[in-house]
């Protein structure tokens, strides 16, 4: 495995969103490199009272193991501000999910892969299905395109222009 596993991430804000994504891009780029960008959407909290998310995905491969990134990730979230005691309900300053790792599937060092999400929030599958279109969820072997076309939650999501080191991921609609 000289190239590594290849993984998806959803990134997501609610608080100084644009900074806090540019902020996880930023880590990302310097841990692993070239990344591969979805583009950026707002959408209403899912779950909460909370304010708009953007939400976003990235693609890239590393040789690290899912408890190093999922170790990582929580540093990431937690140097930026995240609250993990439920005080805060609906506000994330940062978040990071492993989505996929590979094709694997269960529980990999504490992370449930494939996230569940995928499959159920329009503001994961829609970024997922731009940026790797044919790769197949690991559980139900459908391309992300596939699902998407059949996807029907009535969640509201739209691209937000976003601008990541001069690179513009997403336009704003109108």
């Amino acid at each position: 495995m000289a190239d590594g596993v290849r993984v998806y991430v959803g990134i997501g804000s609610n608080v100084d969103r644009e900074r806090h994504l540019g902020v996880a891009l930023d880590a990302l780029a310097d841990w692993f490199g070239a990344l591969d960008l979805s583009a950026v959407y707002e959408s209403e909290a899912v779950g909460s009272d909370g304010a708009p998310y953007l939400n976003m995905i990235a693609g890239f491969d590393t040789q690290w193991s899912v408890a190093t990134l999922s170790r990582r990730f929580k540093a990431l979230e937690d140097a930026n501000g995240r609250c993990r005691d439920g005080t805060q309900a609906g506000v994330r300053t940062l978040d990071l999910d492993i989505l996929t790792y590979g094709t694997c599937v269960g529980e990999v060092d504490g992370v449930k892969l494939p996230r569940s999400e995928i499959l159920v929030n329009a503001f994961v599958l829609k970024p997922l299905a731009e940026l790797a279109p044919d790769e197949s969820h690991p559980v139900c072997q459908q391309s992300y395109r596939e699902l998407w076309q059949a996807h029907d939650s009535g969640q509201q999501l739209w691209p937000v222009g976003f601008v990541w080191r001069g690179r513009q991921l997403s336009d704003a609609v109108g």
